[in-house]
């Protein structure tokens, strides 16, 4: 941004020393990098917000290409017929269940919990919880 060499910064740095003093030198300097961080501060948020920006308008650009590359697939290869309702192409049915009759809608077995699991052992009665 400002094109300044050694020999430029030492001579600001003098400058500073002899109009400053020696005494109020650090404080100026802390004040002056605590400006200098605001400003990048500022300026971090400000191209965060326009990389933001360009992004959504890159976003809007593709959805609106992938709308009109889908309209063109649907209007060249027309409506999709849905696979359940074809015949000879049940849909899957899911894990754990089983048809009973063709034609009919698969039974799902939840099993039921038994009181008394086989391999549980014996239960603990009533005296066992005083």
């Amino acid at each position: 941004m400002f094109d300044l060499g050694w020999s430029e910064l030492l001579l600001v740095a003098a400058v500073a020393l002899l109009v400053i003093g020696p005494k109020e030198l650090p404080l100026a300097m802390r004040a002056l990098g605590k400006w200098v961080g605001k400003a990048r501060a500022m300026t971090r948020h400000v191209r965060a917000g326009f990389d933001e920006m360009v992004r959504q308008a890159e976003l809007e650009e593709m959805e609106k290409e992938w709308k009109r590359h889908n309209e063109a697939i649907m209007a060249a290869t027309g409506p999709v017929p849905d696979l359940g309702t074809l015949p000879g192409h049940a849909p899957p049915a899911p894990a754990g269940c089983e048809p009973d009759h063709a034609g009919e809608p698969p039974r799902v077995d939840l099993g039921k919990a038994d009181a008394n699991p086989p391999d549980a052992g014996p239960q603990p009665g009533p005296e066992a919880a005083r």
